[in-house]
């Protein structure tokens, strides 16, 4: 059960059964080669993320989505959000908003808001669809999870990775280009966010560990 803090305007949950994603981008074909994504066709993306985040997350999951959920229009969004598992905060990417405008998403989702504050077992996070340079807390242990730049191992020469030297070590991208194609869960982003911090306090380029495919660096 969440609870909202209303003198903080943060949202609290427990440390289980919480999964963070972003930019699925079902429906989007050119997303596959602008991101290399390994999928023949938007059809087979849509059902290879379904099963990746339906295997991962169970039916009473949280799930937060960080934006660019659907390219398509209502039916899209239709046959997409009601097979998947879990209860699912929608936090609107720039790729999600006409959707929103026009009422594509329904009911189908617990919240929708363009920013959301949480404290997860104690934990402050903020959610945002895009990364932030400079944020409240960012000296403090405060994480800030983010998507719309697609890194990853098959998706690190889009315009936006070079900005990524700026991040501070308790960012992390949650998009799934970034992790398996499938949401990642509050336990296993937080031993990335660990090690980022302990190779940065090291004087190690902590950088090394943004990616999954070379965390063997941040042991």
């Amino acid at each position: 059960m969440q609870l909202k803090d209303e003198k903080n305007a943060e949202w609290k949950f427990g440390p289980g059964n919480i999964w963070f994603t972003s930019d699925t981008h079902f429906g989007h074909e050119n997303i596959i080669r602008f991101c290399n994504r390994p999928f023949k066709d938007a059809a087979q993306m849509n059902e290879e993320l379904i099963r990746r985040w339906n295997e991962t997350v169970p039916e009473d999951g949280i799930v937060f989505h960080l934006g660019d959920f659907n390219s398509g229009g209502s039916k899209e969004w239709n046959e997409i959000m009601y097979r998947l598992n879990g209860r699912i905060y929608l936090i609107l990417g720039n790729h999600d908003m006409k959707a929103y405008r026009s009422g594509y998403t329904g009911s189908r989702f617990e919240h929708i808001t363009q920013q959301m504050s949480i404290r997860v077992g104690g934990q402050s996070i903020i959610l945002n669809h895009n990364p932030f340079l400079a944020y409240g807390g960012a000296y403090r242990n405060v994480w800030q999870f983010f998507g719309h730049v697609h890194s990853g191992p098959r998706s690190h020469t889009g315009m936006d990775h070079p900005r990524l030297q700026y991040l501070f070590p308790r960012q992390y991208d949650v998009g799934v280009d970034n992790n398996d194609f499938r949401p990642i869960s509050f336990a296993e982003v937080k031993v990335k966010i660990e090690a980022q911090v302990s190779a940065s306090q090291q004087g190690r380029d902590w950088k090394e560990c943004i990616g999954t495919w070379i965390e063997d660096k941040c042991q």
